[in-house]
């Protein structure tokens, strides 16, 4: 499992605009100097996200970004998806598959079924997961795992 850099600064350029909801849109600018981004990279996320239906701009004078959403309405699944790819690319067994053509482990794979596993179980914590409850607090967060349990994190 990994996360790129723009899963990571895009997350964050979403945050950032989460935290302003209710006073209006932010400039490039701003949003690079709060997460201490330059504003050229914040721009090329801010354009991913802006196709990917997360965010819209406005011109103007007091312009910027804004969620197209309300922040409780945007969960952290949909951004990643937005950012980059899933976690677990179902494509992954056929890069790994030896000196044969084909995987031989293609009926019972219990490695497959390992990613398989835990991707359905980051998978559920990212969709259960907003922008929302993210914003609400900082430092502990508990997120709800696949077998109703709280799971906490710092």
């Amino acid at each position: 499992m990994r996360f790129t850099a723009q899963e990571e600064y895009g997350l964050r350029c979403m945050l950032q605009l989460a935290r302003n909801e209710e006073k209006g849109p932010l400039t490039i600018d701003q949003i690079a100097h709060n997460e201490c981004i330059t504003p050229h990279y914040v721009g090329k996320l801010m354009r991913i996200l802006l196709k990917g239906g997360l965010v819209e701009s406005t011109r103007g004078q007091k312009g910027g970004y804004t969620l197209i959403r309300s922040a409780d309405k945007i969960n952290i699944a949909e951004v990643i998806a937005v950012l980059d790819r899933p976690l677990f690319d179902r494509k992954y067994c056929k890069k790994f598959t030896g000196v044969d053509m084909r995987c031989v482990h293609s009926t019972e794979c219990s490695v497959r079924t390992l990613w398989s596993s835990l991707n359905s179980a980051v998978s559920n914590i990212l969709v259960k997961t907003t922008l929302k409850n993210l914003v609400g607090s900082r430092g502990e967060q508990r997120f709800a795992t696949t077998n109703n349990q709280v799971a906490t994190y710092f």
